[in-house]
Order: C-alpha cells, then sequence, then structure tokens
C-alpha cells in the first residue's frame, strides 16, 4: 500500500488563493499608509523645529540687536538645523523607494489575481506589470517615463530647499562674521545655497532612477 505521502495533492482552489493574494495586498496597504504618514510626519516636525529656531532667532537677534550674542547663537543653531534637515531628506528619499517597491509588489499581486480570473482585466484601472510604465499607470499617470515632476512636487525637494536656504544663511553668516562685508557675506550665502540645492537635489534624482530602473 503507498505511503500517504506519495499521494497526488490537490491544487490550491482558485478562492484560496485569492483569499492569501487579498491578505498580502491589505498587509502592503497598510505598509504604505505607515511610510505615508511617517513621511508626512518628519516634514512636519522638521519644518516645526524650523519655525521655532527662527522665531528664537528674531527674539534673540532683538535683545542682542544683531551683535556677537545673535552671532554665537545663530552658528550654534543654523549647523543643528542642517544636520536634521539632511538627516530628513535622506529618510524621505528612503521612504520614496520603499513605496515604488511596495508598488510593485501590489502590481505583481495584481498579476496575480489575473492570472485566476484573467477576464476581470478590464475592471483594473491601476497596473499589474512591473515595468516603468505599470507603476506609473498605479500612480495614476498614463506616462511611459518618469515625468519631471515627480521630482519637483516630491516632499524630499520641498525639504531640501529649505536645507539649501539654511546652509545660505549659514555660508553668509560665516562670512560676515569673518569681516567680509554685507555684499560679500550675501553672495557667498546665494552661492552656498545654490550648491547646497543643487547637490541635494542630484542625490534625490540618482536615487529615484536607482530605484525606478531595478
Amino acid at each position: 500500500m503507498p505511503d500517504a505521502d506519495d499521494q497526488p495533492t490537490d491544487a490550491v482552489p482558485a478562492g484560496v488563493r485569492a483569499q492569501i493574494l487579498s491578505t498580502e495586498h491589505w498587509s502592503l496597504l497598510a505598509t504604505r499608509s505607515l511610510a505615508w504618514s511617517e513621511s508626512f510626519s518628519r516634514a512636519s516636525w522638521f519644518v516645526t523645529v524650523v519655525s521655532a529656531t527662527m522665531v528664537a532667532l528674531a527674539l534673540v537677534a532683538q535683545s542682542t540687536d544683531f551683535g556677537v550674542g545673535f552671532q554665537i547663537f545663530a552658528l550654534l543653531v543654523i549647523p543643528l538645523l542642517i544636520v536634521i534637515g539632511v538627516a530628513t531628506v535622506i529618510r524621505l528619499v528612503q521612504l520614496n523607494g520603499e513605496d515604488v517597491e511596495l508598488v510593485i509588489g501590489m502590481n505583481r499581486l495584481r498579476r496575480g489575481y489575473l492570472a485566476i480570473a484573467p477576464e476581470l482585466e478590464e475592471y483594473f484601472i491601476t497596473g499589474h506589470r512591473e515595468d516603468i510604465a505599470g507603476l506609473l499607470q498605479t500612480y495614476g499617470s498614463t506616462r511611459k517615463q518618469i515625468p519631471a515632476t515627480q521630482y519637483v512636487s516630491s516632499i524630499a525637494l520641498l525639504v531640501s530647499v529649505i536645507v539649501a536656504v539654511l546652509v545660505g544663511v549659514l555660508a553668509g553668516l560665516v562670512a560676515d562674521t569673518f569681516g567680509a562685508g554685507r555684499t560679500v557675506a550675501v553672495i557667498v550665502g546665494i552661492v552656498a545655497g545654490m550648491a547646497a540645492l543643487a547637490t541635494v537635489v542630484l542625490m534625490i534624482v540618482r536615487h529615484a532612477r536607482r530605484t525606478w530602473n531595478r
């Protein structure tokens, strides 16, 4: 008599497979929700810290008449804001990459749904392929390539603008502290801010391209 382990097993029913896929789908949706929540909270927290610091700088400037005390306080606080801002941008970029990976997983699951019931494809408005066109379809776009607005409208880039302004202010303040003159300090601040913004934008674009092309 053959052993029970050698008996052929029936394939998993389509209903059970659909249930397993939908469970994983809801798990990915919950993970995306947590990622977006973290993204918004980090950006909001950074903006709140910057706003509170600006108020503190204004109060110190009023009490010291923009004297040495104000310069020392600003030189201590602004670098801290820049470090926090850079860390925020890095985490936001990571979250954007994680979101793309999650969308890839959701598209793969939809392809699993369609393997069970191919006749349902016409009812899907989101993508079920793992190429850029399929991902953009899930994001609600009909494009075949990543649009420039995908970078410009990102939260990471908006935070990067604030960080670049802080870098420019710090550079101008340092130049003024060393007696470079008001005009030279302004020029140094503008150049440093633009260089910082260009560096951060380049980092964001490279990371995004690596994520989307992977």
